[in-house]
This record gives C-alpha cells, sequence and structure tokens, in this order.
C-alpha cells in the first residue's frame, strides 16, 4: 500500500494540470458547481472536497486517483511562511494590518462583544472599473458569533 499524495503535491499537479489545460480557476468552479474562491482555496489544499467533487475535477483535469483522494482529506490549515512575502498575500496582510483594529471596533460597534466567523464564512472577489485603473473588490462574509458567558 502506498502513501496518501500530500495535498501540497496534490495541489501542484492540479495548477500544473490547470495551466496546461488552459482553464481559468472560474471554470473549474463552475463545472463543479462550486464558489469560486472556496474551490480555488480546496483545490490549493485549504478545503476537503467531496467524492463527487474531486472526482469532477480530477475527469476534467485528467488526475488520476490519487489526487482525488488527496483533495479530500482534512487539510492543516494555514499557510507557508514564504507565502506570506508574495507581494498580493502581503498586501492584503498589510491591510488586516492597518484597517484589523478599526474593523474590530466598528464590529463590536455594531453587533457587540463577539467576532466574525471564519468558519460559516464566504468570500468573493470582484473587478470593479475605474478611470483610475480596476479596483479589487474582496468581499468577506461571515457570521457574527457573540461572545456567550
Amino acid at each position: 500500500m502506498s502513501p496518501i499524495l500530500p495535498k501540497s503535491d496534490a495541489a501542484d499537479l492540479v495548477v500544473a494540470a490547470r495551466i496546461r489545460r488552459g482553464l481559468s480557476w472560474s471554470q473549474i468552479a463552475d463545472q463543479i458547481g462550486a464558489p469560486l474562491v472556496w474551490c480555488t482555496a480546496a483545490l490549493l489544499g485549504q478545503h476537503p472536497m467531496s467524492r463527487e467533487q474531486a472526482t469532477a475535477v480530477c475527469a476534467l483535469l485528467e488526475l488520476d486517483e490519487t489526487v482525488a483522494e488527496s483533495l479530500q482529506l482534512q487539510p492543516s490549515r494555514g499557510s507557508d511562511p514564504a507565502l506570506l512575502t508574495d507581494p498580493t498575500v502581503y498586501r492584503l496582510m498589510e491591510a488586516m494590518s492597518v484597517y484589523g483594529p478599526a474593523l474590530k471596533e466598528l464590529i463590536h460597534e455594531e453587533f457587540g462583544d463577539g467576532i466574525m466567523s471564519a468558519i460559516n464564512f464566504k468570500i468573493d472577489i470582484a473587478r470593479r472599473p475605474d478611470p483610475d485603473g480596476d479596483r479589487v473588490v474582496v468581499t468577506l462574509d461571515g457570521k457574527f458569533l457573540d461572545y456567550r458567558w
């Protein structure tokens, strides 16, 4: 019996197959009927996929059962510290560093003592045309969870 393919290796194979077949993340998400950002994160190893989703993705990308098996595993969520130096990821972290305390205060003022869930959570990305250059719109949509004593 061989070991299960690590999720990071499966992600590398998914990325290579996607590029070689000229498919966008959006096309893959549409094919399996999943939200774009969630699907992309799952294929990069951050969420487990159902057997049906993993099988459909692997059929689309012509990847074998070892990849489908890996895509169904529970992940160890988080990021490789090296990824945090990527300019796009770093700028997102910088935005949270600058605006996080203000968002925390505003959440508490509006909702009370609690947090925004990152488990009961949706996230989306969109492009908004602007005369000064297109804008990136990131929407974070999390359930409010009040602290209960």
